[in-house]
């Protein structure tokens, strides 16, 4: 009997310690949003000097980058209590999704107890969302909800299988009838998985549908990196650290074979397989592909979104001439005829200037476009705009 007891004493103690494990590492809510939109962060380190917050809720610093002078996200101290918890609290926060991440002592590092996190290259932050206005489009609402899937291709002109996302609207698998598509693409360092996690595309799309502002489509989400067959982790290569400009990534393969990603799409989903029912999109070097990938396939989309978008062409090593008679291409896109040719940048954005100079070429030539300048840099919370505005906009009968 005595033995008995012991026995269950020492599994009821390892089964407590095994929970105190699991539930109390922390023992604090971060983040805490208010009623009144401030929020507060709590971080639970007795031992440390000293303890900040950084993310995109603070006011912006600028930082050195490959690319020059950049907006950057600014810090703030936290305050130690005599249990040895810190905290901070903002001011009241406009509605947006916010990343962020905690400096314990110089050390940068996620906040342990928020298990919501995305990756942005290899960078990995902790999110929260201030709800209202523009970022309830970013929050999962009581609507109907598409369908995210990975599927993989084969693609013979970079000689492998590749992964891609597409997401298909509420009710395709119910229904029989065919749809529009919008291939959206990422940015230097993201992949397939980008604009979901980063771009809450999924989100945005469900919510939009069901507000009556966007007509339901398929999103295809490739992957732009073309000595990738998928996503760090995701793919063959297994586990990596990603970085930000992989080899090959702009040297015209990519546009070169797109059209197995559209073959690939209307052979296996029901789509309106025609320009007018059409649409190509991107961020960035997404923004650089949509932009060559429709003047080369110059009768091929009906709508285009630049995003932020790089420009000019680098060396060309698709053996196709994807960046040749530049002009004369664009030329063949506008007398073709298109819907929508949709470019949007922020102010403090380190491509502006090169934006500019392209829409001076276009104003030259005479080829429209529609122009939306926002505030702000090259950042994921004008690229969630960017998509919001340019969505409602599509296959409008």
């Amino acid at each position: 009997m005595k033995n008995y007891i012991v026995l269950v004493f020492a599994l009821s103690f390892g089964i407590l310690s095994a929970q105190e494990s699991l539930f109390n590492g922390q023992q604090v809510s971060s983040p805490e949003i208010h009623p009144d939109k401030s929020v507060t962060f709590r971080l639970n380190a007795p031992q440390a000097d000293s303890v900040y917050v950084t993310g995109d809720f603070l006011p912006s610093v600028k930082v050195q980058s490959p690319y020059g002078e950049m907006d950057g996200p600014g810090k703030a101290l936290l305050t130690k209590d005599e249990k040895g918890v810190w905290t901070y609290t903002t001011e009241a926060l406009a509605p947006e999704l916010y990343n962020y991440a905690f400096i314990i002592d110089g050390f940068k590092t996620t906040d342990p107890a928020n298990p919501f996190l995305i990756r942005d290259v290899a960078s990995v932050m902790n999110i929260f969302i201030v709800p209202g206005e523009q970022a309830d489009l970013y929050r999962v609402q009581d609507v109907p909800h598409g369908t995210v899937a990975s599927r993989w291709y084969d693609s013979e002109g970079l000689g492998m299988d590749r992964k891609i996302s597409i997401y298909t609207p509420p009710g395709y698998e119910q229904e029989t009838k065919k749809y529009p598509v919008l291939y959206l693409l990422h940015g230097a360092g993201g992949d397939e998985e980008a604009w979901l996690t980063l771009g809450r595309t999924s989100q945005i799309m469900d919510n939009l549908i069901a507000q009556g502002k966007a007509q339901p489509m398929l999103v295809v989400m490739p992957n732009g990196n073309v000595i990738q067959d998928a996503a760090p982790g995701a793919g063959s290569a297994g586990y990596y650290t990603p970085n930000f400009m992989v080899p090959k990534t702009m040297n015209g393969m990519y546009e070169a074979n797109f059209d197995e990603i559209i073959r690939f799409v209307e052979d296996n989903y029901r789509m309106k397989a025609n320009k007018e029912n059409r649409a190509i999109a991107g961020l960035s070097m997404g923004g650089y592909h949509a932009l060559h990938i429709s003047r080369y396939y110059p009768d091929t989309f009906d709508y285009v979104g630049l995003f932020s978008a790089a420009i000019m062409a680098r060396g060309d090593e698709s053996g196709e001439g994807v960046y040749s008679n530049f002009e004369e291409t664009l030329k063949n896109q506008m007398d073709n005829g298109y819907e929508l040719y949709w470019i949007g940048i922020g102010k403090t954005d380190f491509l502006y200037e090169a934006n500019k100079e392209y829409r001076a070429m276009l104003d030259e030539m005479g080829m429209p476009y529609e122009y939306v300048e926002t505030e702000g840099g090259h950042i994921w919370r004008n690229w969630r705009i960017y998509l919001s505005d340019f969505v409602p906009l599509l296959f409008q009968e």
